[in-house]
């Protein structure tokens, strides 16, 4: 019985932190679709949705049984084992990098010495991230790249010229916007020397004034550009553009599908966002936390927790208002933009901080 319990309890721990983060991150994307109605409300002089229980707090799960009891509609002559792939490929690649998030400081005042049969031999620390990754920087732009492959299967395979169109605008604005967004990154990288996100966070602790925003906001502010078109949103939407093409990729999808491709967008809200914050905001660290709770306790590691969630939060809500906010570019538009002046501006960047780097180490 030992024995067994010994095999199962690793998988066990790693099969609950998967969990709770996915389950979480899932809870985040679902109120962010609502919240987001409901600012878009607010702005426009709209109530938005306020029926389905207190305030509307319910209407994510309402949402959810629509889509799942609705009518599945698939087109005659679409290439059906694409068709329905599509969807699974881009929610996938929108959740994969999750695994690699640290969404707090290890956790390492508690004693595991009660643990049945010696399971708490040799636990030292509980760490709120499920996996680490040398190079998780790579990780997770490489699996964010993949995600195209979705929605530009997904435009092929439904057989309508929208859909196309749709699909071919998305693969031209991965090309353009990935190349600036990975330039934007590289002047991070250097300056803490590591491809590792916890390595990352831990280089900007210590002082609000290690953070990279301040030494690399020209990084900071393409990222944050490319990183609008990289998730298909306003003013890069050009990809579903409804004005134009229908609804582009996704026009001839309904029911879950549809959902899964809803789902795969604010995903990637939420990816990005934190993408952001531990590159150029600090991570989880919260300054002058330490004078207050003991490091590696439990309250310094929730606190931490819930502050890196605000940040995320804050620019899950910039998403929002920029939506409100700025009209839809041209495609021609979004293309000079991307080739013409947000990726020569991320190479000045990076030559920029290799020279700084250079003199800084010699």
């Amino acid at each position: 019985m030992e024995a067994i319990v010994k095999t199962i309890f690793p998988f066990a721990v790693v099969s609950i932190g998967i969990l709770l983060a996915f389950q979480g991150v899932l809870m985040i994307v679902a109120y962010t679709v609502l919240a987001e109605r409901k600012v878009l409300g607010w702005m426009q002089g709209r109530i938005g949705p306020n029926r389905v229980g207190p305030w509307g707090i319910a209407q994510p799960f309402a949402d959810l049984f629509k889509f799942i009891f609705k009518e599945d509609i698939v087109p005659d002559k679409s290439t059906k084992f694409v068709y329905f792939l599509a969807p699974i490929v881009a929610l996938t690649c929108a959740l994969m990098p999750i695994v690699v998030y640290p969404f707090g400081p290890a956790i390492t005042t508690i004693d595991w010495s009660f643990l049945p049969y010696g399971l708490g031999e040799g636990i030292t620390q509980l760490p709120m991230t499920i996996a680490r990754i040398d190079v998780g920087v790579l990780y997770v732009l490489g699996i964010t790249s993949v995600g195209v492959y979705g929605i530009a299967l997904a435009g092929w395979s439904s057989n309508n010229k929208y859909s196309l169109m749709g699909g071919l605008r998305s693969s031209a604005q991965m090309i353009s916007y990935e190349l600036a967004m990975g330039a934007s990154v590289i002047g991070v990288v250097m300056l803490a020397g590591t491809l590792e996100l916890g390595g990352i966070i831990a280089a900007q602790s210590g002082s609000m004034f290690k953070w990279y925003i301040i030494p690399q906001f020209i990084g900071f502010i393409v990222f944050l550009i490319a990183a609008f078109a990289e998730t298909n949103r306003i003013p890069f939407d050009l990809p579903e553009a409804e004005t134009e093409l229908v609804a582009g990729f996704h026009t001839e999808y309904s029911a879950l599908k549809f959902a899964l491709f809803f789902m795969a967008e604010y995903v990637n809200m939420f990816t990005v966002s934190v993408m952001i914050v531990t590159l150029f905001l600090g991570g989880w660290y919260i300054p002058g936390l330490s004078l207050i709770f003991e490091v590696g306790s439990i309250p310094y590691a929730l606190v931490s927790h819930i502050g890196f969630i605000g940040n995320i939060c804050a620019f899950l809500f910039l998403y929002i208002w920029i939506r409100c906010t700025l009209p839809r570019f041209r495609f021609d538009q979004l293309m000079n933009f991307g080739w013409k002046f947000l990726l020569p501006v991320a190479l000045a960047n990076v030559i920029l901080t290799i020279i700084v780097v250079y003199f800084l180490n010699r």
